[in-house]
């Protein structure tokens, strides 16, 4: 029995998840060409059969591409899956053309995501990204409005500051809020996780292994393909990757000790840090999907924790996780 089948709990909701998720936007978009569609298919039809029942996708990674995939690959799942999608972004001529969450375009993509993801509802329907022009109670509104429709069950926030969540949570309580978060993407520790604690939101941690770096499988000399976005991140540099290389030998030293592999580490250091936390590592490799899985058996003790914890303070991460543009835009 896969030890996937462990549970989580988002939100106050009663949101059930696998404890660890999948994240499908690399199988069609950022890491360069999409893959194959048949073997797409095998490899979530397979993170189902081995226990993983959350799967996480929105309509701009293609677009429309991953969440027709997903759709096709979860049609046989219906009922035992949760699917997440996310809106917010306008999109002309087949490309993100800047942010859009007037209501009026919320209910237009649910519509949409509904017939590609080929369900009656979507589980848990994201904003994207904040829209500065759209006060954040009107958003939270349109979506309770999908609720009340039966279009959607669950309501959720990507990359939102405490004061937004805050005033999403009051109008329409917020099950989710999906940030990026690993032992190299921080952040959020100081004010996020007490916020979402406190009001009772699940956290969704995307790229828990800091786009494959956390993997320790990419060194100075990894080339990336053309049309992957880590060709544009400052921490993805060749400089940044020698410098960085701190935190993936404290890794190792773990991953030795528990006769696992460096991901496994990664993964399962994000998943002790709160009963709340659900990673969505994304792959398109049958062998990483199983090797990710693994991470839910490894076990880190309290002194292990204080241990890595005391070493990261001393390691200084180098280089800002987006440009500054994509830290304003991106879908990513």
């Amino acid at each position: 029995m896969s030890t996937t089948r462990q549970k989580r709990t988002l939100g106050t909701a009663g949101l059930e998840v696998s404890t660890l998720g999948l994240g499908c936007m690399g199988m069609s978009f950022g890491y360069g060409p999409a893959q194959d569609t048949n073997e797409m298919i095998k490899l979530i039809r397979s993170a189902v059969e081995q226990g993983i029942t959350f799967f996480d996708t929105a309509e701009v990674y293609g677009p429309y591409a991953n969440e027709e995939l997903v759709g096709e690959a979860l049609e046989p799942f219906k009922g035992q899956v949760v699917i997440a999608t996310k809106f917010g972004f306008a999109i002309q001529d087949g490309k993100m053309a800047g942010l859009n969450s007037r209501p009026d375009h919320i209910r237009a993509v649910a519509d949409a995501s509904l017939k590609r993801l080929r369900v009656e509802v979507i589980d848990l329907f994201y904003q994207h990204r904040v829209d500065p022009n759209v006060p954040i109670e009107e958003v939270a509104g349109a979506v309770q409005d999908l609720i009340q429709a039966g279009k959607v069950k669950h309501f959720g926030l990507s990359e939102a500051g405490a004061g937004t969540i805050r005033r999403a949570h009051a109008v329409q309580p917020v099950t989710a809020l999906q940030s990026e978060y690993s032992l190299w993407t921080r952040q959020h520790e100081q004010e996020i996780i007490p916020t979402i604690e406190e009001l009772g939101i699940g956290l969704v941690a995307y790229s828990p292994l800091g786009k494959g770096f956390l993997a320790g499988k990419i060194d100075e000399r990894t080339r990336f393909a053309a049309g992957d976005i880590r060709n544009t991140l400052p921490r993805y540099t060749e400089e940044a990757r020698v410098a960085n290389k701190a935190l993936l030998d404290l890794i190792d030293q773990f991953a030795k000790r528990h006769e696992a592999t460096p991901a496994q580490i990664a993964l399962a250091w994000v998943l002790a840090q709160k009963p709340w936390i659900v990673p969505i590592p994304g792959t398109t490799k049958p062998h990483r999907l199983t090797e990710n899985i693994g991470a839910v058996a490894v076990q880190l003790t309290a002194e292990e924790l204080a241990d890595i914890e005391a070493a990261t303070a001393r390691i200084d991460v180098v280089g800002a996780r987006y440009t500054e543009q994509m830290e304003k835009s991106t879908g990513l």
